[in-house]
């Protein structure tokens, strides 16, 4: 949008769409729409295409295609290309994931205040961010065994063995 010769941004009942003209000559007169997706819980997000506005008894409404597809997309790009998630982000990688906050404290071993506290101030700490990208690429790349081991270590967390034992045979081996 860097060459637009005019611009305007026009509401219609919640729903933005940002119109402008390019200024390639061949393009003077060709408006593109844009539909700024706030609805996903991140303002910086902007579709070229991919939705539909129709008119219901209630006002505008928008369809997304593959609304599914498009936030894996947009998730991808948060893990891969941006160097700190923002309080949104970390929401929407953590919703993407279908962690609860309290869930999602569980497995880091954090209070839920800790993850309401980063979503919220926008501040999130380097551990957790690097922990939720983490998770959410073994999802992506359907690595179950993380999942897995974290669902471990929230299990082992809840006892609290107060004396360990090993036994040795031909070597070393926890205890029977």
């Amino acid at each position: 949008m860097r060459n637009a010769k005019s611009s305007s941004r026009r509401t219609t009942k919640g729903h933005s769409l940002y119109r402008h003209a390019r200024s390639a000559p061949h393009n003077r007169n060709r408006h593109i729409a844009f539909y700024h997706y706030t609805e996903c819980g991140l303002n910086n997000i902007w579709l070229r295409n991919g939705f539909v506005i129709k008119n219901t008894p209630y006002g505008p409404a928008t369809a997304i295609q593959k609304a599914d597809e498009l936030h894996a997309v947009i998730a991808t790009q948060l893990i891969t290309d941006k160097p700190f998630l923002s309080g949104g982000e970390f929401r929407f990688l953590r919703k993407e994931l279908n962690l609860s906050q309290n869930n999602l404290a569980r497995l880091m071993g954090k209070d839920v205040q800790s993850i309401a506290r980063w979503e919220k101030s926008g501040r999130v700490s380097k551990m957790a961010d690097r922990f939720l990208r983490a998770i959410y690429y073994a999802k992506m790349t359907k690595q179950p065994d993380v999942e897995q081991l974290l669902n471990e270590l929230n299990e082992l967390e809840q006892q609290h063995p107060e004396k360990l034992f090993f036994e040795h045979g031909k070597n070393w081996r926890i205890a029977s």
